[in-house]
């Protein structure tokens, strides 16, 4: 009997706190919002990497458009990014015996301007960064796509939880 109650009491809560919105799976509350715009991040880094503002405006919406239900228009939406890319940087970490570089880090830092049409009070221009690090002994260009894929998705995922997660 005891095992019975426990079971139900659970069922009813878990019902109550999905059915109320209070959790998501995805953990964005994008409240009433049903469309999000995200331009595209022009590249104004002092070195710039070609397909870096394409690869990052596509990663954004991307995500946006898997996490939530919002869909995706070219103007007026109700959550708005927008932006550029600010930084693109490899520098040297660390030293070896010889005052050569040991590691390099790959570091992207992108501006970010948030609005939410719906709640001004979420709205916010940030700054978003994350790096890679590899060996001084490779080159840049062979590992550049599994450095890129690190990056974005670090910096996608913290603008989503800036904007939506609240985090």
């Amino acid at each position: 009997m005891k095992k019975t109650l426990y079971i139900l009491s659970l069922f009813i809560g878990l019902t109550t706190i999905i059915g109320c919105g209070a959790y998501s799976f995805t953990g964005g509350n994008t409240g009433n919002a049903k469309t999000i715009q995200v331009d595209f991040f022009p590249n104004q880094a002092p070195v710039v990497e070609p397909i870096l503002s394409q690869r990052f405006t596509q990663d954004l919406q991307d995500l946006f458009t898997r996490q939530t239900n919002l869909t995706l228009v070219n103007s007026n939406g109700d959550l708005h990014f927008s932006g550029e890319i600010i930084d693109y940087r490899v520098t040297p970490m660390s030293a070896t015996a010889q005052q050569t570089a040991a590691q390099n880090r790959l570091t992207i830092t992108v501006n970010v301007n948030y609005v939410n049409k719906l709640n001004e009070k979420d709205n916010f221009e940030k700054r978003f960064s994350f790096y890679y690090d590899y060996g001084a002994s490779q080159q840049l260009n062979t590992i550049l796509e599994t450095a890129l894929d690190e990056i974005l998705e670090r910096i996608t995922q913290d603008i989503f939880n800036a904007s939506v997660a609240k985090w």
